[in-house]
């Protein structure tokens, strides 16, 4: 935050994140997102009387993962709490979590904000299961609502969750830290990081300070925000909030708020609890976690190649510049779309290794479809590259056509669309509408002699020093053929006609 706000902004972030196991984290119920409601639930995950959890050993290992990807301490020894509270969609009345032995702390992630480096610490990743939803009735939320009904689906879904120390100081380095920790999630596969769905969910600490004050201010904390776009106004209104009650002298009130998306405001929830309003104890059925060192390390060697990692090696590997390289690690499924199209086009070289000249101009054409073309109908049509109807092979198959000089630039973006609608091959997609360049040095002459005796006044200008006047005539040439003469052909043979004259 720039020095003309009156406050430095201090915020911390809870992001909790379900785990894309099969089967809850106490039982045997469904993950599956969605189903009628109250259809994947059993008496453990109800807890009802005399049941007993059983933990999901895939839960622990994807928990380590996650620690271990966010660069931090595995516990040898964790255990499982109870977290007293009551709300309707806790049907036991207590959550079971981890509250002062998690199984992971002391990370950080790497973020880039403002063009500067800067390190976030992770204070702790802890399991816990995940609560119901209550579904409203003539409104959005509980208040206005003609009565709320209660779907235990999600209850017990294995979550953990994700704090970070308070280094965060602007609402850019917030969207950068929760962009960089859902693709550190997405490459180690232990969550979909679906926010629509909940998958992933972020809760923020918000504070503000005078400049210089050492001790924070007095923090709201800022509940269930599933979306960037709701991140980046909620901390907008919040920030700006408690601004204004600085400054006409009264004090911000300790308290959980909810960002509300249709009156673009945060409205008071509840008081802020402390972690002895919980009344934390161990969970009495299930018995402390002993994780050995061969257990983290045999986890440890299911890491893949994390984004910064996979940054360094597309710069260093295929030239690309850091703007594109951001861009495209920033997904997994775009990351995986890109190695999948440099393999398909023979360019692909080991970590360590540096592509040759014009294998990385090959690379920098897939980066720049993957970044223009294919991004923009995809977004249009609301998919990911992992559903993207062209495949990696079919668009360096589009990349082979215009290397080769069989389709123009032009044309490209016509056999491009029509692909991007039927799935099929760009070579296809050029037989079956007759799309193939005309090279033919005769035919592109023709072509010429009858544009330029058509405009003898266009010709009249160009040769009176108006060289807007040549772009007129390729482009008269090029409507003649419908955009298949070979532009650089046409350039040289007009020229050559011009000068003649």
């Amino acid at each position: 935050m720039e020095r003309e706000f009156d406050f430095e902004i201090v915020m911390g972030l809870e992001v909790h994140v379900e785990l894309h196991t099969k089967s809850k984290i106490f039982c045997g119920c469904t993950t599956e997102f969605g189903g009628e409601q109250n259809s994947h639930v059993c008496p453990v995950c109800l807890g009802l009387p005399g049941v007993l959890p059983v933990l999901n050993r895939q839960v622990v290992d994807y928990a380590m993962k996650a620690g271990l990807a966010l660069n931090c301490e595995i516990a040898e020894f964790s255990k499982f709490d109870r977290k007293n509270y009551f709300y309707p969609d806790l049907p036991k009345a207590y959550q079971i979590s981890q509250y002062d032995l998690p199984i992971a702390k002391n990370g950080y992630i790497e973020i880039e904000a403002g063009g500067k480096q800067k390190r976030i610490g992770i204070t702790r990743v802890h399991m816990e299961e995940d609560a119901g939803k209550l579904v409203h009735a003539g409104a959005v939320n509980l208040s206005g609502a003609d009565y709320s009904l209660a779907d235990y689906n999600r209850t017990g879904v294995p979550l953990i969750e994700i704090v970070s120390e308070p280094d965060i100081r602007s609402i850019e380095e917030a969207i950068a830290y929760l962009e960089q920790l859902k693709a550190i999630l997405e490459y180690t596969e232990v969550s979909d990081c679906k926010m629509e769905q909940g998958s992933l969910r972020c809760d923020a600490n918000v504070s503000l300070r005078p400049w210089g004050q050492k001790e924070f201010g007095t923090r709201t904390e800022l509940k269930n925000m599933n979306s960037f776009k709701a991140l980046q106004r909620a901390l907008e209104y919040e920030i700006e909030r408690q601004a204004e009650i600085l400054r006409e002298g009264g004090a911000v009130v300790q308290e959980t708020r909810m960002w509300d998306e249709a009156k673009g405001m945060t409205i008071s929830l509840r008081s802020k609890e402390e972690a002895h309003d919980y009344r934390y104890f161990p969970d009495p059925d299930l018995v402390p976690l002993v994780i050995s060192r061969e257990w983290v390390d045999k986890v440890r060697r299911t890491l893949p190649e994390l984004p910064q990692a996979r940054r360094a090696r597309l710069i260093q590997s295929y030239g690309l510049p850091r703007y594109d390289a951001d861009i495209i690690v920033s997904s997994k499924a775009m990351a995986d779309y890109f190695d999948a199209a440099c393999a398909a086009y023979g360019i692909a070289v080991p970590a360590g290794t540096e592509a040759d000249g014009k294998a990385k101009e090959r690379a920098k054409q897939i980066s720049n479809y993957m970044m223009g073309e294919l991004t923009r109908f995809l977004n249009a049509s609301e998919k990911g590259f992992q559903d993207s109807p062209i495949s990696p092979d079919n668009l360096v198959g589009l990349l082979r056509l215009l290397e080769e000089g069989t389709i123009s630039t032009k044309i490209a973006k016509t056999v491009f669309e029509e692909m991007f609608a039927t799935g099929k091959a760009a070579k296809t997609v050029v037989e079956e509408k007759g799309l193939v360049q005309i090279s033919d040095e005769g035919a592109i002459a023709s072509v010429i002699s009858e544009i330029v005796a058509a405009n003898p006044s266009v010709v009249a200008d160009y040769k009176a020093g108006k060289e807007k006047a040549m772009g007129f005539l390729v482009g008269q040439a090029m409507k003649a053929t419908k955009g298949k003469a070979n532009p650089g052909l046409v350039n040289k043979l007009l020229k050559e006609e011009l000068a003649k004259m």
